[in-house]
């Protein structure tokens, strides 16, 4: 069962018309006989919508009880159940209420399109994801229903509905819109021309940009090409923080203003334990990059701002956003943070886009100690403070005259004992906790200038000065190594989390999998290579990055899968701590390329079996429709050859002529069964040459009969690059099938035009037509749609003409004649030789 079709008006604002135009489209698809009925709709006692609803079938809603009210929503398991060809449902972005089938009416729609039904709605520009923040701040009214924008995306068409905001207000103002007791507040709030103005701009812009992408998917099925842009890549940088969202909306706008602009969230885990990002706001900032289109990375780096430019510049990205920083001011003494780093180091290839938010400038909490990972700074300034601090130290008192006492001076020495703990580990606060025993004992205990200690109280003193520092620094280190550890296993989990999610998804692409690897470990190229046996050579199952080692012994890291597996990657070599986690990854893209091949397999298994199907229906064929005409043919010649009947000269002709046309039938029949099997083997090799429409097309219209085809072939056209004969022969099925099924005295119409470099054939008949699913049905071997009212077949003619135009680089395509019947599209390459010239009037000729 095919999924849904799903077409969506969308309004510019409300009250410009949306459900009065799904009604309207309702009415005339109930009069041209469609199974159309009404899912939800709410008019919202508005009289002209009202009426509009009159004639439609109606499904009756679900009731439900909530805090004492009745409640209805649109019974989801009735539609099913009664199962419609069209549905229509309003508001598609309005949530259920409390015990309803699904949350929100989006995700009912959704529903029923995966069950094979037509959905017609509607929804307003201010309930889209992405716009949520902009509309709050021109309207000051934040929409609490959203729907996602790719839901959106993905109808099948959109329609906008606008009107002026003059023309809008006037409305309201007549009270069509509220009621009367409403309409004085809409219209000094959100009704206001402003207001009005910018929703209509937002709409106007977000559906020129689906056009766009409706143009490009058009260009590129008829292969209409012209100077390629380089694409748009917008990077954000998320902390976890609660401004991520802003963020991944403000990059959605952005890449909503270019054609094919892509957006990807990055998400860098430090090692050092610094970061403390809430799981849970990382699990919601997912999903909502997800729902806007765009991808989400986690990448693991102790330098960020290093890391987030390695990704952008490694993603081939031309911008950056990034928000402003949530340190307070006296924060900036620790360094300039990261959006200022990336901005100043971005260079000329990269924007960088600084966002503000509501978090800016609160603060981000006291930094966690650092992990046992330590930079060569900070090891420095450890033993400057536990070794070189205690000397300044102790001749500074020393030229005070010692007037603090011993107490005091065990304090000072113990401060910079932990300081070194804090900034070097463990070993330079041991140290520090050894030259400051020494440095009490020599300066400040009489004897001073001395080695020894006179008073055994000092010397109770200066031991216990030792025991506590080194007890200080042991514990000051131990929690930094638990906290760089504990930082690393959570960074671990969250890929392992994505890995095992992988899995559950059925993500079966080796090439994104290992892109993910090199870009996790910061790594040059990855490649997966195996053998079939220890003294077979390696192969390469698949590579990212460039020179790609061909053998793990020359890559820096080498992860073995099994006996004949590997993982090889070039650029660095990894900690043994980074190894469990890349094992898991190797374990995956062996998973993966198993998947890979058991697809290929069962691919290999469908066309066996698609083959075993048309044996079959072959069978059949010859069983009834090639001896439909044979008994013809006999019957004939058995009566010609018998003696006991006098045969008028009438009767001979009439007899002489069924023989005729069933050996017509017979050799159209065996000619399109041989073609489909040439078609099957991949026996077909076109012979290419340029060649005019006028020369080819009269000649297919041989085997219909007179005045049922209306030729329209303009004489400018220029010339198209295919074998004549497959063309012939494509054409006439075409025509063939076209004129069985068009009303008598309607003659099916055959026209040519120029497209760019193409030239598009339309072959147009007034039949009864093809529904929309059964439109990519009939172009395949031995099927028929409906009784066809002259002549009978196998049901191979289009399937032969769409084989033999792919073959000569055409395509061949169903639609909807306007006023019904069909259109069969024939799209074929224009030569290079000849330009298309402009005629006043095209040839036209009746055959």
């Amino acid at each position: 069962m095919g999924r849904g079709r799903l077409r969506i008006y969308l309004g510019a604002a409300p009250g410009v018309g949306k459900t009065y135009a799904m009604l309207s489209e309702a009415q005339r698809r109930v009069e041209r006989g469609t199974d159309c009925v009404v899912g939800f709709v709410e008019h919202h006692d508005r009289a002209r919508t009202e009426t509009m609803l009159h004639g439609l079938e109606q499904v009756a809603r679900r009731e439900l009880d909530h805090r004492g009210a009745r409640l209805t929503e649109m019974d989801v398991d009735a539609v099913l159940e009664r199962r419609p060809a069209v549905v229509l449902v309003d508001e598609l972005a309005h949530t259920n209420a409390p015990g309803s089938r699904n949350a929100k009416r989006w995700q009912d729609v959704e529903e029923l399109l995966r069950a094979g039904i037509e959905v017609v709605s509607t929804v307003n520009i201010q309930h889209l994801e992405s716009l949520g923040d902009v509309v709050e701040s021109i309207t000051g009214v934040r929409q609490r229903e959203t729907v996602p924008d790719e839901m959106v995306r993905r109808a099948d068409q959109i329609e906008l509905v606008d009107m002026s905001p003059q023309a809008l207000r006037r409305r309201m103002a007549h009270g069509n819109v509220y009621k009367p007791d409403k309409v004085d507040a809409a219209l000094s709030h959100y009704f206001r021309p402003g207001n009005l103005t910018a929703l209509r701009e937002l709409a106007l812009l977000w559906v020129a940009d689906r056009v766009d992408e409706y143009l490009q998917q058009y260009r590129g099925e008829h292969n209409i090409r012209t100077t390629w842009q380089a694409r748009e890549r917008i990077v954000v940088g998320l902390t976890g923080g609660p401004e991520g969202r802003t963020l991944i909306r403000r990059a959605a706008r952005m890449a909503a203003k270019g054609s094919g602009s892509e957006i990807l969230a990055v998400y860098i885990a430090r090692s050092d334990g610094l970061t403390a990002a809430s799981p849970k706001e990382i699990a919601v900032q997912r999903k909502l990059v997800e729902d806007l289109g765009g991808t989400f990375h986690h990448v693991i780096g102790d330098d960020i701002p290093s890391a987030l430019l390695a990704f952008a510049r490694g993603v081939n990205a031309t911008q950056i956003v990034l928000g402003s920083s949530r340190r307070k001011t006296w924060q900036y003494v620790f360094g300039p943070g990261v959006g200022t780093t990336v901005a100043r180091e971005s260079g000329p290839d990269l924007d960088v886009h600084i966002v503000t938010h509501e978090e800016a400038a609160k603060g981000r909490g006291l930094p966690v100690a650092r992990g046992a990972r330590l930079g060569r700074s900070r090891i420095v300034s450890g033993w400057l403070a536990g070794v070189v601090a205690p000397v300044l130290l102790s001749l500074l008192l020393a030229e005070l005259g010692n007037t603090l006492g011993l107490a005091n001076d065990v304090l000072l020495f113990l401060f910079l004992t932990v300081l070194a703990a804090l900034l070097g580990g463990l070993r330079p606060a041991l140290a520090s906790a050894a030259v400051g025993s020494l440095l009490l004992n020599f300066y400040f205990t009489p004897p001073t200038h001395t080695l020894t200690v006179q008073d055994p109280k000092n010397l109770v003193a200066i031991v216990i000065f030792f025991a506590v520092a080194v007890s200080v620094a042991s514990v000051v280190d131990l929690a930094a190594r638990r906290t760089h550890q504990a930082s690393r296993l959570r960074a671990e989990s969250e890929i392992l989390s994505f890995l095992a999610g992988s899995v559950l998804r059925g993500e079966t692409a080796l090439d994104a999998l290992l892109e993910r690897v090199r870009e996790t470990f910061s790594m040059e190229s990855v490649a997966l290579l195996e053998r079939e046996s220890d003294v077979e050579p390696w192969t390469c199952a698949g590579s990212v990055g460039p020179q790609p080692v061909d053998r793990p012994e020359a890559a820096d890291v080498d992860m073995p899968v099994g006996d004949h597996m590997a993982l090889a990657l070039s650029g660095r070599v990894l900690p043994a701590e980074d190894r469990r986690v890349l094992a898991a990854f190797a374990t995956q893209a062996a998973v993966v390329l198993d998947r890979q091949r058991l697809v290929g397999e069962a691919e290999q298994a469908r066309a066996l079996a698609e083959g075993n199907r048309i044996r079959t229906a072959l069978l059949a064929a010859v069983s009834h429709d090639l001896r439909t005409p044979l008994a013809g043919i006999k019957a004939a010649v058995t009566s010609l050859r018998s003696d006991d009947v006098d045969w008028s000269e009438e009767d001979r002709a009439e007899l002489l002529e069924g023989i005729e046309h069933g050996s017509d039938r017979l050799d159209h029949l065996v000619g399109n069964l041989l073609d489909m099997s040439r078609l099957q083997t991949g026996t077909v090799t076109p012979l290419m040459r340029e060649i005019d429409l006028d020369e080819v097309v009269p000649m297919a219209l041989g085997g219909v009969p007179e005045n049922s085809v209306e030729l329209d072939i303009p004489e400018s056209l220029p010339m198209v690059a295919v074998d004549p004969g497959l063309l012939e022969r494509a054409v006439a099925n075409i025509v063939e099938n076209a004129v069985k099924y068009s009303p008598d005295g309607r003659p099916v119409t055959v026209a040519a035009s120029a497209l760019g470099a193409r030239v598009e054939v339309r072959v147009v008949d007034r039949g009864p037509g093809v529904p929309d699913e059964a439109k990519d049905r009939i172009f395949e071997p031995f099927q028929r749609h409906g009784d066809a009212p002259r002549g009978a077949g196998v049901g191979l003619g289009l399937a032969v003409a769409r084989g033999f135009v792919d073959a000569m680089g055409g395509t061949l395509a169903a639609e909807d004649t306007p006023g019904g019947g069909l259109t069969m599209v024939l799209n074929l390459g224009a030569a290079s030789g000849r330009a298309p010239a402009r005629t006043e009037s095209p040839a036209r000729l009746i055959t």
